[in-house]
């Protein structure tokens, strides 16, 4: 994604204040990986994420592939994951459990990088790679492509391909504000001042507002062949309304519950916000809303909040300014606050959530 790759981009905070990914996400995985077809079995030598970012998804391979090889046309993106992922602890067990077992965990599992494509994956034999997954980057991938690509590395007889991506945010407890959440991610209006869902890159964005549905299957791009078979469409949310209304004869619809969604201070939603690629694009085209006068809206008790609670490390200045991140952040505050008369305080909790879609297919 353009974005990601100018010099402008922040990788280290994008990777500081995006949401991590759930263990039991990854346990499907590995469950549909180990039923194998008759006469193979789990083999667990090389794994590759594709748009690897700054590591998150690879970070659950540890212990679990002897070799990693984590791929992203960004080099900044690529910088954050070798440091992520050579530096952090090397504790492995929660992560190999979901494999075999604990004893048959690998212990050090190797991590390389390399510049490149989900297109046109960098230094991989044909037939070598075991494991491939691709976490919030495969709305951006060339199908007609991709999965050529994918036929082309997979280990014959058993190797995967496990896409995924998660949609809009909402607030679990406060369906009301569902409505103002996508004004602001999906607006349409490039002169907006409420509104960032013009400044996406499309038609990615699209795809992924559309979890997934506009992928083509692979035997849509691959006609007649069955070198990727027993393909599948996964949803897990517990919204029924997230499962793409249309009717697919290319693959089983399989919805489990909603498995991303993590307990936020309002200070944590107002960093998520800001790696918004939209906004930063949305700022290149109106540098002069970064100085926009004070949301003066929670800004004394936001401000006396940080004073009291030093120990939480918050700049001051991350809760000043009226730029549009601020506005909406601050209009869904307030709407909590209209309901409850309570709990939009900075360092008040919310819950935030997200639907994932998923893509699984297998190498005949």
């Amino acid at each position: 994604m353009a974005t990601f790759a100018k010099s402008s981009f922040n990788a280290a905070i994008y990777a500081a204040a995006r949401p991590t990914y759930s263990p039991k996400l990854f346990e499907y995985i590995h469950e549909y990986y180990k039923n194998q077809p008759l006469g193979s079995s789990a083999r667990w030598d090389r794994a590759v994420d594709v748009g690897c970012g700054t590591g998150q998804a690879a970070s659950h391979l540890d212990g679990v592939f002897k070799e990693v090889v984590c791929v992203d046309p960004s080099a900044g993106m690529l910088d954050k994951a070798r440091e992520f992922l050579l530096n952090k602890p090397r504790s492995t067990l929660g992560q190999a459990s979901t494999r075999t077992s604990a004893t048959d965990a690998t212990a050090n599992t190797k991590f390389t990088f390399a510049q490149g494509s989900a297109e046109d994956i960098p230094s991989t034999q044909e037939g070598s790679v075991d494991l491939l997954i691709a976490a919030q980057a495969c709305h951006w991938f060339d199908w007609q492509k991709v999965w050529p690509e994918a036929k082309r590395v997979l280990r014959p007889q058993g190797g995967v391909a496990a896409f995924w991506v998660y949609g809009e945010s909402r607030l679990s407890s406060f369906p009301s504000l569902t409505p103002r959440i996508t004004e602001f991610w999906q607006g349409t209006d490039r002169g907006s001042t409420t509104s960032v869902g013009a400044y996406f890159q499309r038609p990615g964005r699209t795809v992924l507002e559309r979890l997934l549905v506009d992928v083509p299957a692979p035997s849509v791009v691959l006609p007649g062949d069955v070198g990727l078979v027993d393909f599948q469409r996964l949803y897990f949310t517990d919204d029924r309304r997230d499962i793409p209304d249309i009717s697919l004869t290319d693959a089983p619809q399989i919805v489990h519950p909603t498995i991303m969604k993590v307990d936020w201070r309002w200070i944590d939603v107002l960093g998520y916000l800001r790696t918004s690629s939209a906004l930063h694009s949305y700022h290149e085209a109106f540098p002069e809303d970064k100085k926009h006068s004070d949301d003066t809206r929670f800004l004394e008790r936001d401000l006396a909040d940080i004073e009291v609670r030093g120990n939480e490390i918050v700049d001051p200045s991350m809760v000043g300014g009226g730029d549009i991140a601020v506005r909406f952040w601050k209009d869904l505050r307030e709407g909590v606050q209209n309901e409850l008369g309570q709990g939009a305080g900075l360092f008040d909790k919310v819950m935030v959530e997200w639907p994932v879609a998923m893509l699984l297919v297998r190498r005949g």
